[in-house]
């Protein structure tokens, strides 16, 4: 009987920028090869941070049955899961996996997080630091930005929309730099990697109409109830993008036309970067195999299967 051992490849890893369609491609593969999901999206770690982060529960079914998912609702709101923590909680993900032979299918958009995976980062545990808080606050977003570039090691600066997270950020690469600490190291794994890709007209159009769904879908009454729940409006403009600018509307910062345009750009704007931090890996010589997303969706899925068996 074969294992897991006996694989090419002994993950799968789908990925592509927001919009996509990465989750129900990734449950379809995981139903198909007896896998389940390990998330790799750096807000979804977040409970009842649903529609803004776009947990597409029903999408994790095939067939009547739920396909499992990890690293889904692991965090309080509030808290700031990291990347060390998301390698942390990963690699024992992934060795419950292995344990039960059960075949990993990763499923995430986030560049940093799939990048540590297949890239296998070793990371320090990274404490806040107050002193350098302070000596960045007056900066702006675009000064920390450039900041934040200077390092040889690029940080995901697809993440990086509010000042917290890139202050946040630097702190993390100047720890990184000078520090000894407690390390995670991703294990070595043989990952098949898929991108989902629309065109870049064909992306817009389904970010915009994924964001109308979701307001429909009630996001403004979400992050009203994360408010009256004691979070600090400056706690949610931390997480970025729908949080964001519905937090600022809410609070009397923006007008709803003024919001929805704004978030709707900013999207535009995260989705771009996502694809630059996509392209950085593939100079490093990571294969990114890319799938035309307007190919019906059973081609999809077995153009993946096709290539973890080895026939493409």
């Amino acid at each position: 009987m074969e294992t897991l051992s006996d694989r090419k490849y002994d993950m799968v890893v789908i990925t592509g920028p927001t919009a996509s369609g990465k989750t129900s491609l990734a449950a379809a593969v995981a139903s198909r090869t007896g896998g389940e999901i390990i998330s790799a999206d750096s807000r979804q770690v977040y409970r009842r941070m649903d529609l803004g982060t776009g947990k597409d529960y029903d999408d994790y079914v095939v067939n009547g049955v739920r396909i499992p998912c990890h690293l889904i609702d692991v965090a309080e709101p509030g808290h700031k899961y990291n990347l060390f923590e998301f390698q942390r909680d990963f690699t024992e993900a992934c060795s419950d996996l292995k344990k039960r032979s059960v075949f990993p299918v990763v499923c995430g958009g986030s560049g940093m997080y799939v990048d540590c995976i297949v890239s296998g980062y070793s990371l320090r545990e990274v404490p806040p630091d107050p002193v350098l808080r302070e000596k960045l606050a007056g900066k702006s977003l675009e000064e920390l930005a450039t900041m934040l570039r200077s390092y040889k090691r690029l940080h995901n600066t697809t993440d990086i929309d509010t000042k917290k997270r890139a202050i946040r950020a630097i702190e993390i690469e100047r720890y990184q730099l000078k520090a000894e600490g407690r390390m995670t190291t991703i294990p070595g794994f043989r990952p098949l990697i898929a991108g989902i890709l629309y065109d870049r007209q064909k992306r817009r159009e389904r970010i915009t109409e994924r964001l109308r769904q979701r307001l429909d879908a009630g996001l403004a009454d979400e992050v009203q109830g994360l408010l009256d729940n004691g979070l600090k409006p400056e706690d949610l403009i931390y997480y970025g993008l729908e949080y964001k600018y519905v937090t600022l509307y809410l609070t009397g910062k923006l007008k709803f036309d003024e919001m929805f345009r704004s978030l709707e750009i900013a999207i535009h704007q995260y989705a771009k970067r996502q694809m630059t931090w996509f392209r950085g890996m593939e100079r490093r010589g990571i294969k990114i195999n890319w799938i035309g997303g307007e190919l019906p969706f059973e081609e999809k899925a077995e153009y993946i299967l096709r290539l973890l068996a080895g026939n493409e």
